[in-house]
């Protein structure tokens, strides 16, 4: 792995350039102008920007978030999220018809079309998983006992990611609690990054393609499992986790992934 200074120098050999958001175009609050004016001038050389994200929620409303950022439209071609694609298969009823949705009532949208089909937590066929409820967004025991009698069902997981940093504010996410399923002995479908399926929305096999993340167990995972070149962008998800450039390498280690570049932050 080498650091990479620009963007620049490398980004004539690919034609596809998939894009992490949170942590790398924007920290949940406000976008990051270094990581637009690179993604702008790849749109200026004609290059295929593809912006995966494991949001919990429909393609469309995360560009609705990013539009009131002020993200310019024009960047916003082909957007896709791991709410979209378990939106898709729960529509289609791949894991039986009722559900209990575990997170917050802001995540509704992703069962919007079979929301009827919505039930208690004994009666479901599996339980949707969006991420913590607001009650108990930092208590994971909480939702250990919760689970306990009921890890016979599926748990569908909506979003891979066990951390997000909101600005500075460090929050949990539906990872954290498919993690706890798991631990107690249940199973788990996951939609998302680093899962292969969810990268068959977003390119084809004859283009050659770089992906760019901070999350070492989704982005960067992804990649290696997809077997494309990729980019850690550092000061993301792990920031906490290493404390100089030399330590990196340790840190790829101890996520037994394998990365091409890095970057502080994506620039141009």
């Amino acid at each position: 792995m080498r650091e990479l200074k620009h963007l620049e120098d490398i980004f004539e050999n690919y034609d596809t350039f998939v894009i992490d958001l949170w942590g790398v175009m924007h920290n949940g609050v406000v976008l990051n102008p270094k990581a637009i004016e690179a993604v702008d001038q790849l749109k200026k050389s004609l290059k295929k920007i593809v912006f995966l994200s494991n949001a919990p929620r429909p393609s469309s409303k995360v560009i609705n978030f990013l539009l009131k950022m002020k993200m310019d439209r024009k960047f916003l071609d082909h957007v896709v999220t791991s709410g979209e694609a378990a939106m898709q298969a729960i529509n289609q009823k791949k894991f039986g018809k009722s559900f209990f949705h575990l997170g917050p009532e802001r995540d509704i949208s992703v069962f919007e079309k079979v929301k009827d089909n919505r039930t208690d937590l004994h009666e479901c066929d599996f339980i949707l998983c969006t991420g913590l409820f607001d009650d108990y967004d930092n208590d994971l025991d909480y939702y250990k006992k919760f689970l306990l009698k009921h890890i016979s069902k599926k748990l569908i997981c909506t979003n891979p990611d066990l951390i997000v940093h909101r600005g500075n504010t460090e929050e949990l996410c539906a990872g954290s609690v498919a993690k706890v399923f798991e631990d107690l002995g249940g199973e788990v479908i996951y939609f998302g990054k680093p899962h292969k399926e969810i990268y068959d929305m977003c390119f084809g096999s004859n283009e050659k393609v770089l992906a760019i993340g901070d999350n070492l167990r989704t982005d960067i995972k992804g990649a290696n499992n997809l077997k494309i070149d990729c980019i850690f962008i550092s000061e993301g998800v792990h920031r906490k986790e290493f404390n100089n450039f030399s330590d990196l390498n340790k840190l790829l280690e101890k996520y037994e992934v394998k990365a091409n570049f890095f970057q502080k932050e994506l620039k141009w």
